[in-house]
């Protein structure tokens, strides 16, 4: 439940923000001490100086919107520009533009929609974040992981894994959502959010970057339903949604109507729920269906399984002459029911999404080659990042033959630029290679530290 959700400011702390932190922590407060407070006055909150640290709290090298300004075009005249902001903000005189879409590949072939917000929705949107976050963060439950201060993707996979092995869980219910970002209903959304937000200018707010419509090859269209991917208030209200939608409803199944333990993390729209026993498993997915459903939703059917998944699962799938316990993937990573090496007792392995890893080769090596020409330092500084990066979220224990097979995939393709650097093919010798791959490219190292252990620190009760 709540206890186990952050207390710590929702805003990044900035030189200019002290006031307006102290603003955020009375919200916070008020929210935590009476749950069914309906927020009547929230506006003034957004202050000239909220703007000003929402403006540097944004990634400076994030692509431009259809105005095509960008942060630091954006910062000529910074506070001109802010003062402007601010008074049409409480004037009602401010108009949410448009949002060029933008299609980006998947690691399964597919596209995925992006909506990029020009930079002055941005700040609002983020102001408007930092205002609403400390309310909601009251509310949502504790196994929601996705676009909350305090958390990340690491903290739901440490969950996901101590659920799996201290709870009852034989039977695993991987799950996704249909296109939920696009498809989210917007009156839903705002009944939603008109449970703890009453101030009439924030619900005027939320529906102008609602119905401000996309722009794609300069035609615009509407968007009566759904929140852009990418857009900087979308995951706030993303989970506010799915707050009222599944956890809240989940929650409640399992305390009335399940037979067995049940858990769930959820991530986002992709979420896993763990089960004792079958039946309980199946009438949820039934029941579950059915709910979303009422809230214009429903489950993506390639990617919802229901598997044998658990400390018991070989054993009786081997009985009954099945093969192995099939496996799932959850945020970048597939789960495997395995054994130790040191006493063979039961345990879950994690590897990075064969997929995934081919995908991120893919692109390094597609880079190399379009820039073959560069001077080997820039090269080398380049991969490294790469590399160092992929390790930063994949160098889980037990993940030390993916991490290695990635590391190989980009000597070869490194190899193969060097050589394309001339027409008549390079030919460089092995211990040059070597004493290049030593230099640039990291050794691979876990740097996680094993599931139980961070989430026994993160919640010590």
């Amino acid at each position: 439940m709540t206890e186990g959700n952050p207390v710590g400011t929702t805003a990044t702390w900035t030189q200019c923000q002290g006031q307006a932190t102290s603003g955020l922590d009375r919200i916070r407060e008020a929210a935590r001490r009476e749950p069914s407070l309906r927020f009547t006055c929230l506006m003034h909150h957004v202050t000239l100086e909220l703007l000003r640290a929402a403006y540097f709290a944004l990634r400076r090298d994030a692509a431009p919107g259809l105005d095509g300004v960008t942060w630091a075009a954006y910062g000529d005249g910074l506070e001109a520009r802010l003062a402007d902001l601010h008074d049409r903000v409480h004037n009602g005189r401010y108009r949410a533009r448009p949002c060029k879409r933008v299609w980006i590949p998947k690691p399964d072939g597919r596209q995925r929609p992006l909506g990029i917000a020009v930079l002055e929705d941005k700040v609002v949107q983020q102001a408007m974040a930092w205002v609403l976050g400390p309310i909601y963060e009251q509310d949502f439950l504790g196994f929601s992981y996705g676009f909350r201060p305090g958390r990340g993707p690491h903290d739901a996979l440490d969950a996901l894994w101590v659920g799996l092995m201290e709870r009852k869980v034989n039977w695993v219910l991987d799950a996704d959502i249909r296109s939920f970002f696009d498809t989210l209903d917007h009156e839903w959304l705002m009944k939603f959010v008109e449970h703890r937000i009453a101030d009439p200018r924030v619900l005027r707010l939320l529906r102008k970057w609602l119905r401000a419509g996309v722009s794609e090859d300069g035609q615009w269209s509407r968007t009566p339903v759904g929140t852009p991917q990418g857009a900087v208030i979308s995951p706030l209200l993303a989970n506010v949604y799915l707050h009222y939608v599944l956890d809240q409803w989940v929650h409640s199944w399992r305390e009335r109507r399940a037979r067995g333990e049940v858990i769930i993390v959820r991530y986002a729209d992709d979420f896993v729920m763990g089960f004792q026993y079958r039946d309980d498993a199946e009438r949820l997915l039934a029941d579950l269906r059915e709910r979303i459903a009422g809230f214009g939703l429903e489950l993506h059917d390639e990617k919802t399984r229901l598997i044998e998944f658990g400390r018991f699962a070989a054993k009786n799938r081997k009985e009954r002459g099945d093969r192995k316990p099939e496996t799932f993937d959850f945020l970048g990573f597939t789960h495997l029911c395995g054994t130790r090496r040191s006493d063979g007792r039961f345990t879950i392995h994690r590897q990075t999404n064969a997929k995934r890893l081919r995908a991120k080769a893919k692109e390094v090596r597609q880079q190399l080659l379009r820039h073959r020409t560069a001077p080997i330092r820039e090269q080398g500084s380049w991969l490294r990042s790469v590399v160092q990066g992929f390790f930063n979220y994949h160098a889980v224990p037990g993940n030390g033959r993916a991490l290695d097979a990635f590391r190989t995939l980009v000597q070869k393709a490194w190899l193969r630029a060097l050589r394309r650097r001339s027409q008549k093919g390079m030919r460089l010798a092995w211990s040059r290679v070597r004493r290049l791959i030593r230099t640039w490219l990291p050794s691979v190292r876990i740097l996680h530290p094993y599931p139980n252990v961070r989430f026994c620190v993160a919640h010590p009760r």
